[in-house]
C-alpha cells in the first residue's frame, strides 16, 4: 500500500505516543526479527521500532529493508526510531481518513 502525505501525517500522529515494540540490535535483520515484525504488524498494524547503536545498518536502512521483507510501509524514521504500517482488514485498527 502506497501512503500519501496525508496518510503519513495521520499515522505519525497515531504513533507519537507509542512505545517501541521491537528492538533491532547486533543481530540485525535476522529471520526471527522478520517473523516477529510480521506478527506485530498483523496484531497492531502500526508499530514503532528502535534500532540500537550496535546494529550494522542505520535506522533508515533497517526500516526500509524490514518494510520490503514484510510488505509494509515506512511511515517515518527519526533518529534510531522507525514507524512501520501494514493494513490488516480483519482488525481495521487505523481507519486512515480518505
Amino acid at each position: 500500500m502506497e501512503l500519501t502525505g496525508k496518510d503519513r501525517s495521520y499515522l505519525r500522529a497515531e504513533g507519537h505516543g507509542m512505545d517501541p515494540l521491537l528492538q533491532i540490535g547486533k543481530d540485525g535483520l535476522s529471520e526471527s526479527t522478520i517473523e516477529k515484525t510480521e506478527e506485530l504488524l498483523t496484531d497492531h498494524e502500526l508499530i514503532k521500532i528502535r534500532v540500537l547503536d550496535n546494529n550494522q545498518l542505520s535506522a533508515r536502512e533497517s526500516a526500509h529493508k524490514l518494510a520490503d521483507e514484510t510488505d509494509s510501509s515506512v511511515v517515518q524514521v527519526i533518529g534510531h526510531v522507525a514507524l512501520l504500517y501494514r493494513e490488516n482488514p480483519e482488525i481495521s485498527g487505523y481507519n486512515i481518513p480518505q
